[in-house]
């Protein structure tokens, strides 16, 4: 009586994959993220690329008060909005300096809880999204996992930032320095807000940086469900652009 075959090992259902360490996950992101968004369907955590960026936050701004100092980054900031210095210039010299000291104070507190802003603003987008996924595009996804797609896409600003920071210790001017556009990833940085904040604002916001995060997180939700890659991609950035157009629109109307 024959022996019945023995099949290849090839030929067996396929192993699934190892789970990856938070520190994988986020080395991945960069290298390989499918690795990354497929495995955050088994684990959800977002905490670590959370507190890589508000690390680095903390250490950008640091760096900034050492460097420039917080009070010539509000200046600046004011000379960006006609309306704003001509305010200030119509003041008599005690109040324009009270009012140069208060934007001093809340520019610095601002730009150090900036990661608490961001994961505001994460769980709004992440709330749009997930539900433009599920009820328009019947995505099986959960929302958990559409915010830790979105926390982890974030990622490529952590290398903004850090190329901030050594833009800043290398000595960059003061006179043209802002948090919103701190180095030369957009259009906007060579245009000055004072001419047009609608401009501006629109120009900044095709930055290398986002369109690499806008490209993972369209990506990051094509690995969790079933959604083709166009669809995801016609999703992300419909909603970037509408936010962007509104964005400009409101720079445009309180400059």
């Amino acid at each position: 009586m024959a022996a019945a075959p023995v099949l290849p090992a090839s030929y067996g259902p396929a192993p699934d994959a190892a789970p990856l360490s938070e520190g994988a996950r986020i080395v991945n992101t960069f290298i390989a993220p499918s690795k990354t968004f497929t495995d955050l369907r088994r684990n959800a955590s977002w905490w670590a690329p959370f507190l890589l960026m508000a690390v680095v936050s903390t250490a950008f701004v640091f760096t900034v008060g050492q460097k420039i100092g917080f009070r010539k980054v509000a200046e600046t900031q004011v000379q960006m909005s006609p309306k704003q210095a001509t305010q200030l210039d119509n003041l008599p010299a005690d109040q324009r300096e009270q009012q140069m000291q208060q934007r001093t104070k809340g520019t610095l507190v601002v730009s150090y809880i900036v990661p608490l802003f961001v994961l505001v603003f994460w769980v709004i987008i992440a709330g749009a999204l997930f539900a433009t996924f599920k009820f328009a595009a019947g995505a099986d996804v959960s929302f958990k996992v559409a915010f830790a797609i979105v926390v982890f896409a974030g990622l490529p600003q952590v290398l903004k930032s850090l190329l901030a920071t050594i833009a800043v210790l290398a000595g960059v001017s003061g006179d043209s320095f802002s948090f919103q556009n701190p180095i030369a990833t957009n259009p906007g940085f060579l245009l000055n807000p004072a001419d047009s904040a609608f401009w501006y604002s629109l120009a900044s916001a095709f930055d290398i940086f986002m369109i690499w995060t806008l490209v993972l997180t369209a990506l990051g939700f094509t690995c969790v469900s079933k959604v083709k890659r166009g669809t995801a991609f016609f999703i992300v950035f419909g909603w970037w652009l509408l936010i962007t157009l509104l964005a400009a629109g409101l720079a445009g109307m309180f400059s």
